[in-house]
């Protein structure tokens, strides 16, 4: 029996490698000849650069670069020869931000710009972006900024911060541009511009209810007035990117992931936006290993209805029917009336305390793997 091992991570507890590598321990400790591939996964949030980084023999690549609020970090990201794999949290993270202090009206994506530089000034043809899990709400205006782009208000001051952009007049994009379009940017005269690839989880638009702002700004600590301010300074934003950069990406799925920074990237960079667990699926040719196996294992730490909205469960399973394999489930828990459960052969959730998830997925893996031991012995 060929199995497939293909979970994200549990947040906060485990990485998508430990849960794999304990779910293996668990299907060994019944089935001792099971041949056991793994492939830890992520759908573009934290853990997409290391998933690549371990499925392509990569290299990690640490830098100076500046953190939300300003403070001097290093920042790692994955280097493949001619491309490079990032996270924006590594820069922009909620776990960058010192002593959990939040500050969504100052906090930026300066240094995710930052690594972008590094990456392009090595000589980065593609850069695949991970998006989700920021500290910031500034639409890109930080990463831009790094990259060379200058915002202005009046007197010709420098705009820095998205309370400030509420009087922006003006941008400036760098020289030479990159492309055709006028949109994109380049490090020097005659080099070849830079593919941009940004992994999202999330579907949800630049503005509005279901904005960046109002959906995850709360999260962020920002407060009803901060809220307000910072959906007219977007909408401001949006508004003078139309008019001098000549593109419009404000209600394109995805430009409100990681706060607005989905649409920074496509203003600012041409990137172009693709579901993460996509983008993850074919770095790591998670297909052909789905296509070998017999039984496909999966999980994250909560099985719910926003599973069924790109995350990693929910594309394997997926996958997995696609070639007519049995997919089955290990989370942490599961919500009892979530569609999610219907994706799969069996949910099995760890019931306990998360401190000890690693000896709990054993529990459940030995679980599934005498449960289908138990089927080769009857129709053997």
């Amino acid at each position: 029996m060929k199995f497939l091992i293909a979970p994200d991570k549990f947040k906060g507890s485990l990485s998508a490698q430990q849960v794999a590598e304990n779910v293996a321990l668990g299907i060994r400790d019944v089935i001792e000849n099971a041949e056991i591939e793994i492939a830890p996964m992520a759908d573009g949030g934290e853990g997409t650069a290391e998933a690549i980084c371990n499925a392509r023999g990569g290299k990690w690549v640490t830098i100076s670069a500046r953190g939300p609020l300003g403070h001097p970090i290093k920042a790692s990201y994955v280097w493949l020869g001619e491309s490079a794999v990032m996270e924006m949290s590594e820069a922009a993270g909620m776990r960058r931000l010192k002593n959990t202090v939040r500050d969504v009206l100052r906090a930026n994506t300066f240094g995710v710009g930052e690594m972008l530089l590094d990456a392009a000034k090595r000589g980065a043809r593609e850069i695949i972006i991970g998006i989700g899990g920021s500290a910031t709400n500034d639409g890109g205006l930080g990463m831009a900024r790094a990259l060379g782009f200058r915002f202005f208000g009046e007197n010709e001051n420098e705009i820095t911060d998205v309370a400030l952009l509420l009087g922006l007049k003006r941008i400036i994009a760098p020289t030479p541009q990159s492309s055709p379009n006028g949109r994109g940017w380049r490090v020097a005269p005659g080099e070849d511009s830079c593919r941009i690839i940004a992994a999202v989880d999330v579907k949800n638009p630049l503005l509005g209810q279901n904005g960046a702002t109002r959906t995850f700004g709360p999260q962020k600590g920002a407060t009803p007035e901060q809220l307000e301010i910072s959906e007219r300074a977007l909408t401001h934003l949006a508004d003078i990117v139309t008019r001098d950069l000549g593109c419009d990406f404000r209600n394109e799925p995805g430009a409100g992931a990681a706060g607005g920074l989905g649409f920074g990237l496509m203003s600012f960079c041409d990137a172009k936006i693709q579901p993460g667990f996509e983008v993850v699926a074919e770095a790591v040719g998670l297909e052909q290993k789905i296509k070998r196996a017999n039984v496909i294992i999966t999980g994250e730490g909560k099985l719910d209805n926003q599973t069924l909205e790109g995350k990693t469960p929910a594309g394997v399973a997926n996958l997995g029917r696609k070639f007519c394999k049995q997919v089955f489930a290990i989370v942490g828990r599961a919500e009892a009336n979530s569609k999610a459960r219907d994706l799969f052969a069996r949910v099995y959730e760890l019931a306990g305390p998360i401190p000890e998830a690693k000896e709990l997925l054993r529990e459940r893996a030995r679980e599934l793997a005498t449960a289908l031991k138990g089927v080769d012995a009857v129709r053997g």
